[in-house]
């Protein structure tokens, strides 16, 4: 069956070999030879940028002080943060093949997030020019996505236990007004990212299938 994977790949993970790993499946995707997948997972702490120096980021000394790494990246956007509590997932799919632009990628992942958290019992939407998911409060997660002949990599970051995550070292995704938001400030029980990455998986390839001709399926890491 034609469709794309979720698989989980664990907690505590560095960065920069995560970044090697998708790269390695894209490749893999681009030659024909490996399947498309969703990947879930948790980073230990880590800032990344885009292309760019955002301004306001702290250099990555301050960082290395307060125990967060540091790692220019290929994304589109400024700078953010990874790192416990936080629930990552990671795209490698064929647009192309899916019959999605870019545009309906970035807004699929968001329809999937906002039903995700709207199932929670919560009130989500977009908000205009910043991709991402917004609650009452702030931004609760993240896009940005790297693509190279019609293949993605990157993906979101959504909030789960992060109110101690170091957001004072950065200004995230470049926006003052609004600063990160954790799901655990608002709801009485959040789980932890390995007990719901499949459901929120599932819930953003349902987003995506909505705006392309994907026939998602379960798979295994």
């Amino acid at each position: 069956m034609n469709g794309v994977a979720v698989e989980w790949w664990g907690r505590g993970l560095d960065y920069a070999a995560t970044l090697q790993r998708q790269e390695e499946r894209r490749a893999q995707v681009m030659a024909g030879q490996g399947t498309e997948v969703l990947a879930l997972l948790e980073h230990r702490s880590v800032i990344t940028t885009g292309k760019r120096w955002p301004e306001g980021l702290a250099s990555p000394e301050q960082m290395g002080a307060r125990g967060v790494d540091f790692h220019r990246s290929s994304r589109g956007g400024l700078a953010t943060w990874h790192g416990p509590g936080q629930l990552v997932g990671y795209l490698v799919v064929d647009l192309n093949r899916l019959g999605l632009s870019v545009k309906c990628t970035v807004a699929g992942i968001e329809q999937g997030l906002i039903d995700w958290v709207g199932a929670q019992g919560l009130l989500a939407a977009r908000r205009s020019g910043h991709p991402g998911v917004w609650v009452e409060g702030g931004k609760v997660a993240a896009i940005g996505l790297h693509i190279r002949r019609g293949v993605t990599v990157h993906g979101f970051a959504l909030n789960l236990h992060t109110q101690q995550a170091p957001w004072d070292l950065l200004v995230p995704c470049g926006i003052r007004d609004a600063a990160p938001v954790s799901l655990d400030r608002l709801l009485d029980e959040v789980p932890d990212p390995p007990r719901i990455a499949e459901e929120v998986a599932l819930s953003v390839l349902r987003g995506l299938a909505s705006r392309s001709r994907l026939d998602a399926v379960r798979g295994s890491a």
